[in-house]
């Protein structure tokens, strides 16, 4: 078994795929709509797991107790990148091990997201 994907329901597709796409970097896999109330866009690369996230009409965004990582060659330049891009840096930098560091951001749903520097 292959995990595929992780599904975040999201208020707006277009400021979801701002943030992964053009602050966290994810590419666009695909984008599409699913009927009339439905919209729907893949990120990340071509046989990785996914991220897709699904705007739709009456479907509830909550997300609590969820965070999602992504590993990053420097915590430091990350940390700039968010404070250039106006996502404010809700905690951290931790170090729990001399060879990992991280801190978290939320998406603009809410979703806590935890960007990690390993070695």
């Amino acid at each position: 078994m292959k995990f595929c994907w992780t599904t975040i329901h999201v208020k707006s597709l277009e400021e979801s795929i701002q943030f992964y796409h053009n602050i966290i970097g994810l590419g666009i896999v695909s984008q599409f709509e699913a009927g009339p109330d439905m919209k729907i866009a893949m990120l990340g690369e071509p046989g990785n797991a996914l991220i897709e996230l699904i705007e739709q009409n009456g479907i509830s965004q909550e997300s609590k107790g969820i965070t999602i990582g992504f590993d990053v060659p420097s915590i430091e330049e990350a940390m700039a990148h968010m404070k250039q891009n106006q996502i404010e840096i809700k905690s951290g930098p931790f170090s729990p091990t001399p060879s990992t560091t991280f801190f978290f951001v939320e998406d603009p749903n809410g979703l806590e997201v935890q960007i990690v520097q390993h070695g």
